[in-house]
């Protein structure tokens, strides 16, 4: 699945994807939208103890995918020969849609046959929270085709009497089956369904059967079915009609989805079961009922233990306000650089509270970036590391709140900047298959160790000579960071000549370039990551990069390796030559001077990968079709290719894109697809996923944004038969019937939803008010005795300077954030009264066997 890599990233370096979720607001906002933000990230880490083959080869080449329900949103590599594969593959997405499950499926690859499910964790949605930022193992659970379901099925029940022609009454269940919503994509495309209807009871089992319905996921069936439910001469008449006792606690109706599978078997979809008792004290019943597994699902009689896998997951969910709620709290955050001492800003103070520092680092980076922000702020708490930092070989080491969102800063305004620099010799090394050991106790028979020693430095003066030659590529923000620690570094420690270089270089060589070296898929440099003996290499080449930077900078006669092999091969490099370019690499990142970015002549290349496109042409029995083309997207073009790195088969110029609208489903009936408007005819795509084409509406409407002559209006259908299947107008060129959705901000490079970061921040304080109030309480304290007093364990992790200016920051947040709760609060009780238990947002779980 080529073209799920893309649409997984690191958490701490993604944007989120303002994708508004228009839900009415409560009380004073009812006419506004409330936007409703899923997002995921986390690792899926390794597997292990999984059942090996029976026979010699025991051994199994293993992935593991990301599935929402039934739909497969994200695959790792594949990891061969082994039962305790290592993947290793961080994700991130936003979740354009309603779930039920999260769930996490290992596969064994199979190159003839249908790969082979071994096992997996299914998690409920409502108990994501419970896994919430750390790493657990889970037990791996059968997969049984019956149990694997998704979907809605909307029902009605009546009940009717009928009169006989021999003048006695009886009663009819008539059953209608109007539609479903929902139902999973088979063998990636949308199914072919149709339901059984019955009526069962202790000695009766009658089944109807409606249509089937072709290529879609919400069938609309709209069948009406009836059934005897009691005879007349078992019928007493009485003011109103009831069924009988005995018979109305045991009779219920069973549907049951189901694909047609045509020449081959049937594929069960899912069941719901109502009994008719329902209609005991109405003659009507209405609602959605969610699709459940089939009797015996998911309970397998095997009782082998099928192995484990290691999970980190984060699920959030943000209820976003309009912009002018979170004024008050942004206004706090943004004046947190210029807060004196730096310790009692609102920014540091969320850093300070937070149970995982990450949490708070991603939302502040990317709110004080899209400010201008960032840098003052994190020149300020840099100082403060340096007050604490004794000896000049061991500055910015730590992992603080400084350097954290230095990390942060880098990932987000770096990215292009690693792309452009790292990614030509990356790919070289990853799809070559040169040994680049030099471990002699690791060395494979048949290797030589001298040829291998002339490959790692082959690779290595290659990316050194790439990097040190990068400097006019570096992003502003970093540039002006580093200037920042080179003059503080120098005040710190103003006898030592090396400490201004090793101030820069501990972040943009130790942190930055060694980091994506070793892994490069979490920066969007690979797709996933790499095999065994590719990590090996990779990891040879950056703990080579980073100690030629950190020696370059020091002046050192030796190295710090404790391996002696690697003491051996960095004699290599100990030539003045290595040294001077890692100074003048440094000086210019350092300088404050204003370069001429490259990238200002160099589209920024912003995604790939594989898809279908809907022919432009048309074939020689005159229908249009589906090819499947990898598509690429600068910040200048749109392009589709038959295969990565061929001559691009169509191009479409950014600056003529008109808009970028989801297409119907009816339209072809294909789900997930959407479409490219331009000066020509429209270009229809179909990606694999949702999430996939959430990601790739959202960064074409980005780079597109602030084009001449966008529209207003599209056709949410396609133009067919000499008529648009929307509003059945007949000119092709017909004004759009459906207004174009809002757009979104164009900064490529940085698109960051303020709003959304401010969200996720009121709600890092609102989950650490306990600390936030110890650390009000340790300030206090501080203040009635005037000086640094000896607190209690639980205060002990604070930093206070100045007890009183923290003190009132405090006494801010709180009030802000009581302010805050309120419209939260209420959009919380509109939303839970609004929708309707058996409505289709919120339908009924039946029950199960």
């Amino acid at each position: 699945m080529a073209a799920a890599a893309p649409a997984a990233a690191a958490a701490s370096s993604e944007a989120p994807v303002a994708t508004a979720t228009a839900e009415p607001g409560a009380g004073d906002e009812d006419s506004r939208e409330v936007r409703v933000l899923q997002s995921l990230r986390g690792k899926i880490c390794e597997a292990k103890n999984l059942l090996p083959y029976l026979g010699p080869n025991k051994m199994r080449d293993c992935f593991c995918t990301i599935n929402l329900d039934q739909e497969e949103v994200y695959r790792t590599q594949v990891v061969e020969k082994s039962l305790s594969p290592f993947f290793s593959e961080e994700f991130y997405f936003e979740i354009p849609r309603t779930f039920q499950y999260l769930s996490f499926y290992v596969y064994d690859k199979n190159v003839l046959q249908r790969d082979l499910r071994i096992g997996k964790v299914a998690i409920k949605k409502e108990d994501l929270c419970n896994h919430s930022g750390k790493e657990t193992w889970f037990s791996l659970q059968p997969v049984d085709s019956n149990s694997e379901v998704q979907g809605k099925v909307h029902l009605e029940l009546k009940l009717n009497e009928l009169i006989t022609e021999n003048g006695t009454v009886c009663q009819q269940l008539v059953v209608h089956i109007m539609a479903c919503h929902g139902l999973p994509l088979i063998n990636g495309q949308s199914c072919d369904p149709y339901a059984t209807v019955s009526l069962v009871g202790p000695s009766r089992n009658d089944q109807k059967k409606t249509k089937v319905k072709k290529k879609t996921s919400n069938p609309q069936f709209n069948e009406i079915f009836y059934f005897e439910v009691t005879r007349s001469s078992s019928y007493t008449r009485k003011s109103q009609f009831q069924v009988e006792e005995e018979d109305i606690e045991k009779l219920e109706i069973r549907i049951d989805l189901w694909n047609n599978g045509n020449l081959v078997q049937d594929i069960f979809l899912g069941e719901i079961k109502v009994p008719v008792n329902v209609l005991r004290n109405d003659s009507s019943h209405q609602a959605w009922y969610l699709l459940q597994p089939r009797d015996n699902g998911n309970k397998s009689s095997k009782t082998d233990d099928l192995g484990s896998l290691r999970l980190n997951i984060c699920y959030t969910e943000d209820y976003v306000l309009p912009s002018e709620y979170y004024g008050p709290l942004k206004t706090l955050l943004l004046k947190s650089p210029d807060v004196q001492p730096i310790s009692a800003s609102a920014a540091y103070i969320l850093g300070e509270i937070c149970r995982d520092k990450n949490d708070a680092v991603l939302p502040l980076v990317r709110l004080l970036l899209h400010h201008d922000k960032l840098v003052p702020f994190a020149t300020a708490v840099a100082e403060l590391d340096l007050k604490d930092t004794q000896d000049a070989n061991t500055i910015f080491r730590g992992n603080s709140l400084a350097t954290r969102c230095l990390d942060e800063m880098m990932k987000i305004v770096g990215r292009h900047y690693l792309k452009v620099t790292l990614k030509p010799i990356l790919d070289e090394i990853c799809e070559s298959s040169k040994s680049c050991e030099i471990d002699p106790i690791k060395l494979k028979e048949g290797d030589n160790v001298e040829n291998n020693k002339e490959n790692l430095r082959y690779y290595v003066d290659k990316l050194f000579s790439t990097i040190v030659k990068s400097s006019m590529s570096c992003p502003t923000v970093m540039c002006d960071t580093f200037y920042s620690l080179r003059q503080m570094a120098t005040q710190r420690f103003p006898n030592d000549p090396h400490v201004q270089y090793s101030a820069v270089s501990s972040f943009v060589f130790l942190r930055f370039f060694a980091v994506a070296v070793v892994s490069p898929h979490t920066f969007h440099l690979r797709p996933h990551h790499p095999d065994p003996q590719t990590i090996r290499t990779l990891t040879l080449i950056s703990k080579t990069i980073q100690t030629l930077g950190s020696w370059g900078s020091l002046s050192k006669s030796k190295s710090s390796f404790k391996e002696t092999f690697m003491c051996e091969f960095f004699k290599m490099f100990q030539e003045e030559g290595y040294i001077i370019a890692v100074k003048k690499f440094l000086d210019e990142i350092s300088s404050t001077e204003t370069k001429e970015s490259s990238g200002t002549s160099e589209p920024v290349h912003l995604k790939e990968g594989e898809m279908y496109k809907r022919a432009q042409g048309r074939t020689r029995i005159g229908k249009k079709n589906f090819k499947k083309r990898w598509f690429c997207l600068t910040s200048r073009e749109l392009t589709y290719h038959k295969q990565p790195g061929k001559d691009a088969i169509y191009t479409i110029p950014v600056k003529n894109i008109l808009a970028v609208e989801k297409l119907e489903e009816s339209s072809f009936n294909k789900k997930n697809m959407f479409q490219v408007i331009h000066m020509e005819k429209p270009l229809y795509v179909q990606a694999n996923n949702c999430v996939e084409a959430n990601e790739w509406i959202d960064v074409l409407c980005r780079v597109s944004r602030c084009n001449q002559n966008r529209l207003s209006f599209y056709h949410p259908s396609a133009y067919l038969n000499g008529n648009w299947l929307c509003c059945l107008e007949t000119s092709e060129n017909a004004l759009g019937c459906k207004p174009c959705t809002a757009g979104v901000p164009a900064d490529i490079q940085i698109d960051i939803d303020e709003d959304r970061e401010t969200e996720r921040i009121y709600s890092l304080f609102t989950l650490s008010l306990l600390k936030l109030q110890k650390m009000e309480e340790a300030c206090g304290t501080i203040a009635v005795y005037q000086g640094p007093q000896k607190e209690p364990d639980d205060y002990s992790n604070f930093v206070i300077e100045d007890s009183v200016t923290t003190f009132k920051t405090i006494q801010q947040i709180k009030s802000i954030i009581e302010k805050l709760d309120e419209p939260h609060e209420k959009y919380r009780k509109k939303r839970s009264s609004s929708a309707k238990y058996g409505s289709k947002e919120n339908p009924i779980v039946g029950k199960t066997s």
